[in-house]
């Protein structure tokens, strides 16, 4: 049976979210008592009332600041997720995942494959008890790849769920409750989707602890984070592009956008490292290459910045993450300057031959072209690289301030011992940089040095989630093949039929496999006679279960009959009864293959929009109708390429 990790971690993960709960209970309450006190402060004339209730209105706004900043702590643990190295790594965000509610399927499931299916309940506790161990495992997944694989297999399963007991136009009656990632804020909703939806979630909220957790200081551990963040974009934006009206605030569409830029942030980020570590850094065109990286950085995180800035979005990041971003991006500008003033002061003038490929490099270096000569001959003459290298390390150094002076204004990223020694690290050098350059002698006035224009040589991909990685096999295969036996079909009670064979065989022509089709009926022949009808299809043969038996296999059941003839089961779907003659010429020349498909086309449905009915593609059982139907010693006649007459 599954494994979900160690129960401690649950414990501690779901103590996390019963906190995350109260707090926002408390919240709410707080918000309904300042809506009250609002309210009466605005109505009322009576100063000494208007007093009181003001001196209220303080006590509860400064308690909802207190919740706000504990709700915001316990969202911002990163430490719970990032890696035990010595070495010095930024920490990056990632998210916690949501917690969800037990669910008993026993008896909804029972329940409908009794109504539905025809079959007893009681005979599918095992696949039921085995699917819910498997949702019980996914909530607490391990923070590796067979983590990442049994939610999959969960996410996997329940399309088969779908289709076996989700109608179009009915639900099970059961809900799926969720918890918000963030808030903690509880929803549920009777939609399978949003069940699909929240495990999506998780598998991308997964992928970011596992992409914090990586060292960063080696080529292996920074690769592994590119691609745990790139799936975790991928997942996010997923999860964007195929569900729709998610009842919680973390699975709205501005929420996931945010969340997909923060990915992408992470990945430039990382990108960044990989070339610092993997550059001779002592070559110009290397220095100035970083520093484009570093402008690069700097240009996600301002985007995604704005998008935690946008209506929706503002109120509910939480402010730590706010102030990362931000001082990511004040950090990342300073080190783009850093990096053009080290290229500039530190890189001997460029040799005849190398002055070309520089220049051209220089000329689409600057968003704005420096003030001061032409590029050929500042690039040779050491002093004027000197006084725009000067320059950079000035703007170097207001960034780094900027970067530190919005640090200190979160409570919580001051406790981040890491991101402060980051942050000064860079601060110090730049200033010994300065001082180093700085001569006592230089009257000019330090100009304003360009902006450096963002570039990357490795631009982060969104890697949506490949389901296909991981097989599943249909819990439920035991009600039939889901061609026919699922929940948008319906069809008459199950017949029992008893045929004698004639001269001329049964008298009915069948095709296709997995279950058997009576594709013909010979009027007045033994099959009509017994009460058999073209569409009806063979779930069993004297007492054997023939749905997913191949047509070879049923024939040959068929033919070991003796006088006594035999006991066909039948089903007939309700709606396909007396199809017209057109349809039934149509029927003898189609292959069976393409009858599956039909089939399979219909079986899907969506439960929220049209768009996600194409994310199921990949779970399409393949079942392709056989060929074979002519079988020797039995008299039939050919109807069509694969049919035969019994």
């Amino acid at each position: 049976s599954q494994q979900g990790c160690d129960p401690f971690a649950q414990t501690q993960r779901s103590k996390l979210q019963h906190r995350r709960a109260r707090i926002n209970q408390q919240i709410n309450k707080e918000m309904r008592m300042r809506a009250g006190a609002e309210n009466l402060f605005r109505a009322t004339s009576n100063h000494k009332v208007k007093e009181t209730v003001a001196l209220e209105l303080s006590y509860v706004n400064s308690n909802l600041q207190l919740l706000k900043e504990e709700l915001e702590e316990l969202n911002s643990s990163m430490d719970v997720y990032q890696n035990e190295s010595e070495s010095i790594s930024v920490p990056m965000i990632p998210l916690g995942l949501k917690e969800t509610k037990e669910l008993d399927l026993l008896v909804p499931l029972k329940d409908f494959i009794s109504e539905h299916y025809g079959e007893e309940g009681v005979l599918f506790e095992k696949e039921i008890k085995e699917f819910m161990e498997l949702r019980q495992a996914m909530r607490t997944p391990s923070r590796n790849e067979a983590g990442l694989e049994l939610l999959m297999e969960y996410y996997n399963q329940l399309y088969f769920l779908d289709s076996r007991f989700f109608p179009p136009t009915k639900t099970l009656g059961v809900f799926f409750h969720w918890y918000d990632s963030l808030t903690g804020v509880p929803s549920h909703q009777r939609a399978l989707a949003f069940e699909k939806g929240s495990v999506l979630f998780n598998l991308g909220a997964l992928h970011t602890q596992i992409g914090a957790r990586q060292d960063r200081a080696s080529l292996p551990g920074l690769n592994q984070a590119i691609n745990a963040f790139q799936k975790a974009a991928g997942a996010f934006n997923y999860l964007k592009e195929n569900f729709s009206n998610a009842p919680s605030l973390d699975m709205s569409a501005a929420s996931l956008t945010m969340l997909v830029r923060l990915m992408v942030a992470q990945v430039q980020e990382c990108v960044f490292e990989k070339m610092t570590l993997l550059r001779a850094q002592n070559d110009f065109l290397a220095r100035l290459q970083l520093a484009q990286e570093a402008a690069r950085v700097e240009e996600v995180y301002s985007l995604v910045h704005q998008t935690m800035s946008q209506p929706h979005v503002k109120d509910y990041v939480p402010f730590s993450w706010t102030t990362m971003v931000q001082v990511k991006s004040e950090h990342f500008k300073a080190l783009s300057h850093y990096f053009a003033a080290i290229a500039l002061c530190d890189c001997p003038a460029p040799s005849d031959a190398e002055l070309l490929e520089q220049e051209k490099a220089f000329l689409q270096f600057h968003v704005t072209m420096p003030e001061g000569p032409s590029l050929r001959v500042l690039l040779q003459d050491l002093e004027e690289r000197r006084k725009l290298g000067k320059a950079h390390l000035k703007k170097a150094i207001m960034k780094h301030e900027e970067a530190m002076r919005i640090h200190g204004l979160c409570k919580i990223l001051r406790k981040m011992d890491i991101l402060q020694e980051v942050l000064s690290f860079a601060h110090k050098r730049s200033l010994s940089k300065y001082s180093e350059i700085d001569h006592e002698e230089d009257f000019f006035e330090t100009g304003e040095a360009p902006d450096i224009h963002p570039k990357t040589h490795q631009k982060p991909e969104i890697k949506s989630p490949n389901f296909s990685q991981v097989k599943v096999t249909d819990l439920f295969h035991r009600l039939g093949p889901l061609s026919v036996f699922s929940a948008k079909n319906k069809w008459y009670p199950a017949r029992r039929v008893h045929l004698m064979r004639g001269e001329n065989g049964f008298g009915f022509t069948l095709r296709g496999d997995s279950p058997v089709l009576i594709a013909g009926v010979i009027p007045g022949g033994c099959a009509a006679e017994a009460g058999l009808k073209e569409g009806d299809y063979i779930i069993s043969v004297n007492g054997k279960d023939c749905k997913w038996s191949k047509h070879a296999e049923v024939v040959q059941l068929l033919k070991s009959t003796g006088k006594e003839g035999v006991d066909i089961g039948v089903i007939t779907l309700q709606g396909s009864e007396c199809p017209k003659a057109v349809d039934r010429k149509a029927a003898v020349m189609s292959s069976g293959s393409g009858m599956v498909k039909s089939n399979k086309e219909n079986s899907r449905k969506s439960l929220m929009n049209s768009k996600s009915s194409s994310t199921l593609l990949v779970w399409s059982k393949k079942s392709k109708r056989s060929k074979k139907s002519t079988y020797s010693g039995v008299p039939f006649t050919a109807v069509g390429d694969n049919e035969a007459m019994y």
